[in-house]
């Protein structure tokens, strides 16, 4: 699903694609499965790994 958010283990820290991260390079409207590998999460530095797909 394109749109789903995805949160951070680590931090709790919510990736929402309609957002994106613009401040690191990803687009507003970026789904998470097309960020690119070494992306990080912006607020404690966790690896894309660390991330799971919210619930709906």
């Amino acid at each position: 699903m394109k749109n789903k958010k995805y949160r951070c283990l680590v931090c709790a820290h919510v990736y929402d694609p309609a957002i994106g991260d613009p401040d690191n390079g990803v687009a507003p409207g970026t789904a998470f499965e097309d960020i690119q590998d070494d992306w990080y999460c912006p607020e404690c530095g966790a690896t894309k790994a660390d991330f799971e797909p919210m619930a709906d």
